[in-house]
């Protein structure tokens, strides 16, 4: 089962989550992690979702393609998290209700941190569009 633990991070994006979410609160947000990291072995079961398997395509990255796959040392240290918004305690997977939008603007006002910053998939131009897919990337100069 894909962990939702905040240890299993990369150590360079547990700051940028740890701002992220005081972010959020501060605009009267509360986003739930869904994923952390996932094994080679769940992120093939996810990738056969929509070909192989029943359901529709959630992405599009084979096992040991994707940020969520990421380790050091062969302990998990993924480089990406998957969140949705809560609403009155429910998951909000709209991604046209304004709890996204108050994400989004967040994730627009997110200052780099130790040179790294966040990658939001939803965003315009992404790899590919995985609304709730927040990842790692190098600071912009």
């Amino acid at each position: 089962m894909a962990s939702r633990k905040i240890e299993d991070l990369h150590p360079e994006l547990i700051p940028l989550w740890k701002q992220f979410l005081s972010d959020c609160k501060d605009a009267g947000i509360t986003p739930l992690i869904t994923c952390t990291y996932r094994s080679n072995a769940e992120q093939d079961s996810i990738y056969a979702q929509g070909r192989t398997k029943p359901g529709p395509i959630v992405t599009r990255a084979k096992g040991g393609q994707s940020d969520h796959n990421y380790t050091i040392n062969g302990s998990p240290k993924s480089k990406a998290f998957d969140i949705v918004p809560l609403v009155n305690g429910k998951c909000v997977w709209n991604e046209s209700d304004v709890a996204w939008t108050q994400i989004i603007n967040v994730w627009k006002s997110l200052k780099p941190i130790n040179g790294y910053q966040l990658d939001w998939y939803g965003r315009k131009g992404a790899p590919f569009s995985e609304f709730c897919h927040f990842c790692l990337i190098k600071a912009l100069k």
